[in-house]
C-alpha cells in the first residue's frame, strides 16, 4: 500500500513540473533546462529549506503543518481545489466507509431521492452510483446502482458523439482525484484498469489535476433518443461523508424535456398496472 507521505511527494513533484517560473513571479532564464520549477525555487517561494522540501518530495516527512501546506500551495500556484487536495494528503487517511450505509435500498437515501421530481442519484467517492430514483434508473443504465460513471466515460461512451469528450473526460478524472482517497483499494482497481485500457486516462491521471464540480451541463445517452443535454447539480449529503446527490434538470424547450415527461408517464402507468385491485366482499 502506498503511504500518505509518498502520495504527497508524488503530488508535489507533479505540480512542480507543471508550474512555470512566471506563474509565481520569477523571470524565466534563457536556455532553461527544466520545464517547471526547480526544488530550490519551490522551497524559497514557500519559505522552507531546500533540504526539508526534498524530504517532502521523497516521502520522508509524514505530516507537514498547515502553515507549510499553505505556503507550498502558494509556491506551486495551486488553485482552491489544489490547496484542499494538498491538505487532504497531509492528513491521515480517513476511515473506510461502512458499506451497510451505502445500499440501494437505504431508507434515508431513498427518502432523499423521493423528494426530487426529476432524475436523481447518489454517488460515492469513486463516482459509483449507490442509489437512484426510478426516473433516473429508467432513463439510463449509467444512473443505476452499481454503475461507475468514470469507468463508463472511458469504456462505453461513444467519443464521436459526446461534445468535447477529451475536455470533459479530463475534468471527470480531476473530479475523481479530488473526491477519492488514493489509499482506497477501489481507487487502485479503477486507476489500474483504466490506465492499462486507455492511454487518454493514463495521461489525464498523470497530470494530477483536481477539480470540484457543483453545477454545469451534463450529457446522457438515453436509448432510443440518443445524446441529450441536461443541467446537472451536485450536492454533498450532510452526515454522509463521501456521498453526493446528483440531480438533472431539463430546460423546458430542450430535447430532454419531452423525454423526461414520456418516461415519467410510462413509469406512472407501470405503477398503476402493478397496483393490486380492490374487490368488494
Amino acid at each position: 500500500m502506498v503511504t500518505r507521505s509518498a502520495l504527497l511527494g508524488d503530488y508535489l513533484r507533479a505540480r512542480r513540473d507543471r508550474t512555470r517560473p512566471e506563474d509565481i513571479g520569477l523571470h524565466p532564464e534563457p536556455n532553461r533546462r527544466v520545464p517547471g520549477l526547480r526544488r530550490e525555487e519551490v522551497a524559497a517561494a514557500a519559505g522552507i529549506s531546500a533540504e526539508y522540501y526534498l524530504r517532502l518530495e521523497r516521502g520522508r516527512d509524514h505530516q507537514p503543518s498547515e502553515q507549510v501546506v499553505v505556503a507550498l500551495a502558494r509556491a506551486l500556484a495551486l488553485d482552491r481545489s489544489g490547496l484542499e487536495y494538498l491538505r487532504r494528503l497531509a492528513r491521515p487517511a480517513p476511515p473506510a466507509p461502512d458499506p451497510r450505509t451505502r445500499t440501494p435500498d437505504d431508507h434515508e437515501l431513498q427518502r432523499l431521492l423521493a423528494r426530487h421530481d426529476g432524475p436523481a442519484f447518489v454517488a460515492d467517492e469513486v463516482i459509483g452510483v449507490v442509489a437512484s430514483n426510478p426516473l433516473a434508473a429508467a432513463l439510463s443504465e449509467s444512473m443505476r446502482p452499481g454503475a461507475n460513471r468514470l469507468v463508463q466515460m472511458f469504456t462505453t461512451m461513444d467519443r464521436s458523439i459526446y461534445p468535447e469528450w477529451h475536455r470533459r473526460a479530463r475534468e471527470m478524472v480531476a473530479v475523481f482525484r479530488m473526491r477519492s482517497d488514493l489509499s482506497d483499494p477501489r481507487v487502485h482497481a479503477i486507476v489500474g484498469q483504466l490506465s492499462v485500457r486507455d492511454p487518454d486516462f493514463a495521461a489525464f491521471w498523470a497530470s494530477h489535476d483536481t477539480r470540484v464540480f457543483t453545477t454545469g451541463p451534463a450529457y446522457e445517452v438515453i436509448p432510443p433518443f440518443g445524446l441529450l443535454e441536461f443541467e446537472c447539480e451536485d450536492l454533498g449529503i450532510p452526515g454522509r461523508d463521501g456521498l453526493t446527490l446528483t440531480t438533472l434538470y431539463a430546460a423546458p424547450a430542450s430535447r430532454a424535456a419531452p423525454v423526461i415527461a414520456f418516461v415519467r408517464e410510462r413509469l406512472a402507468h407501470q405503477a398503476h398496472a402493478e397496483r393490486p385491485t380492490r374487490t368488494d366482499q
